[in-house]
């Protein structure tokens, strides 16, 4: 028989069954991506868990549209879903990239390898999709999901919610540990500041970003298909392609079905271009027609997905605080949240959900313990990542096109099978190893020095003495850590 609830350590409330003590139940406010994935790995841990989601269920209910960037599934997100048993599932609807397929203003071409070979590739997956198959995954082992509850108060020191629905009738909710996955614009995090400050702050990139669509070809009129078209799909299929033009730029992310969704990063305000100086469909179609002309005519409906699609924006969030004692943690993008340009946002994310699993797995009693060492191991490496995301802008929509940009990664592929213990390059580091990212960003920090030193007495990569290269390498850097990758 179940014995009544007595408070444990922390005063989170604790059931006995028999005397024994049973896994505090879980409450998750979020029911996206990350707060999914998470009540899948938390139920097969043994927790009771609720998922209280704001919007309608996605699995029954169209979304919005324009409004989400495709996502970039890498190593770090691929090895959190191998610990769900989902990977395969995952993969088996997303689109392999292999590199940066880079277009310059001439119309030319060229495919920047993500990795050394097809064994290091990112792969393209539907947002929504990817959604719905993770709450399916996370019902399927006994999370309860609640939808159109939207979070509009909280207890914390009673350890209670007040939920509302579509029409406003409210409810309470005894929450239990009480885990916010709720995005950017978190609803749990408000009410956490309003008890205790938490350090907020959040920068503005500036840019905002509009999103567009590349039809699969066989819903082109026919005669009207692309000469170039790569059998459903309008462009190679297996690159994330990108237009560069300094201060902006275009992207386009395969989706399974053969479509592409293509999005531009531009200034909010300010001089042209910018979303400010393109008022209407008339001056974006002829901002294309100037700027990416090859790309316009793929975009068949392109004055309805400019003016159907709102612009979002890109802002990077930092707290100094991501818990309250044993009460309440913000992890995801409610946490920190951070610009998409290196593809990496879902990638922590999910990160964080493989440490905050075995941290409550091996404690599930010392939740205020747990809380404290979560931030301690993730927060290092989400700063990191956040900075590393921010640069990694600038080099796609400029330098990915600069001669010294392409002589630095020409040199470093022709380093990195010599002494592959003593370099690897950035993006590897990022996409393809579980290496922090707080030592990733350290260790290119420390490898672009040298590579810079290499070529300001030769320009020319070619020209760089090889051997000479490598030992000094070898005597600058110690070797990277074993077993990197997964």
């Amino acid at each position: 028989m179940c014995g009544a609830p007595h408070l444990g350590n922390n005063g989170g409330f604790v059931q006995t069954v028999g005397g024994m003590r049973q896994l505090p139940q879980i409450t998750l406010i979020g029911g996206g991506l990350v707060g999914a994935l998470l009540a899948r790995r938390l139920a097969q841990r043994g927790f009771a868990v609720e998922v209280f989601e704001k919007r309608r269920d996605p699995r029954r209910a169209a979304l919005a549209e324009g409004r989400s960037i495709n996502l970039a599934l890498a190593e770090r997100g691929l090895q959190a879903l191998r610990t769900t048993d989902l990977a395969e599932t995952v993969l088996g609807r997303a689109v392999m990239m292999r590199g940066r397929m880079v277009h310059d203003g001439a119309q030319h071409c060229v495919l920047q390898r993500y990795g050394v070979d097809d064994g290091e590739v990112i792969w393209s997956a539907s947002r929504n999709a990817l959604n719905r198959l993770l709450l399916d995954a996370a019902e399927a082992v006994g999370v309860r999901l609640h939808f159109d509850a939207e979070l509009v108060g909280a207890d914390l020191e009673r350890g209670r919610i007040r939920l509302a629905d579509a029409h406003g009738t409210t409810r309470e909710h005894d929450a239990g540990l009480l885990i916010g996955a709720d995005g950017a614009g978190s609803a749990l995090r408000a009410a956490m500041a309003l008890h205790t400050p938490l350090g907020e702050r959040v920068e503005p990139l500036g840019h905002g970003y509009k999103e567009l669509e590349i039809p699969p070809i066989a819903t082109w009129p026919r005669g009207a298909q692309p000469a170039a078209a790569h059998g459903n799909f309008a462009l190679e299929p297996n690159a994330l392609h990108i237009w560069p033009r300094g201060h902006y730029m275009c992207i386009a992310l395969p989706n399974a079905e053969g479509s592409f969704t293509v999005t531009l990063f531009l200034p909010g305000k300010g001089a042209y271009p910018s979303f400010e100086s393109l008022p209407d469909v008339a001056a974006a179609r002829a901002f294309f027609a100037g700027e990416f002309p090859g790309l316009l005519p793929l975009i068949p409906d392109f004055d309805a997905d400019w003016a159907g699609h709102p612009m979002g924006t890109l802002a990077t969030l930092y707290l100094d605080r991501w818990h309250l004692d044993h009460r309440a943690l913000l992890v995801g993008d409610a946490a920190h949240a951070i610009v998409p340009f290196h593809g990496q946002g879902m990638n922590c994310g999910f990160e964080d959900t493989v440490t905050l699993a075995d941290l409550l797995a091996a404690e599930p009693h010392a939740s205020a313990e747990v809380f404290v060492e979560f931030q301690r191991l993730r927060k290092p490496n989400t700063d990191a990542i956040a900075a590393m995301s921010l640069a990694n802008y600038i080099e796609m929509r400029d330098a990915v096109a600069d001669p010294h940009y392409l002589a630095k990664r020409t040199l470093e592929a022709r380093l990195e099978p010599r002494i592959p213990r003593h370099f690897m390059a950035h993006y590897r580091m990022v996409a393809f190893t579980h290496l922090p990212y707080a030592y990733a960003q350290r260790r290119n920090d420390a490898q672009d020095v040298l590579i810079e030193q290499l070529l300001r007495d030769t320009p020319d990569p070619a020209a760089v003495d090889l051997d000479a290269a490598c030992r000094l390498f070898q005597s600058q850097l110690e070797p990277l850590p074993e077993l990197t990758h997964g």
